[in-house]
């Protein structure tokens, strides 16, 4: 079974966009929306999840 981990900046202070992150083997990582488990995960290697975190937090994503 997958283990699923939600950031502890999630918890509390009404926080609604919060995302889950597990290993799945092979070096890939699952990200998924916490608020909607059952939609499915992206699958992403981890230098690409390294890219995309640095991406949001430089602000270069039009994200909502």
């Amino acid at each position: 079974m997958t283990a699923w981990r939600k950031s502890s900046h999630s918890e509390g202070g009404g926080a609604m966009e919060c995302v889950e992150v597990a290993e799945l083997g092979s070096c890939r990582v699952g990200v998924r929306d916490s608020k909607a488990p059952e939609a499915g995960h992206l699958a992403l290697g981890q230098e690409a999840l390294a890219d995309l975190v640095t991406r949001i937090r430089r602000g270069e994503l039009d994200l909502p």
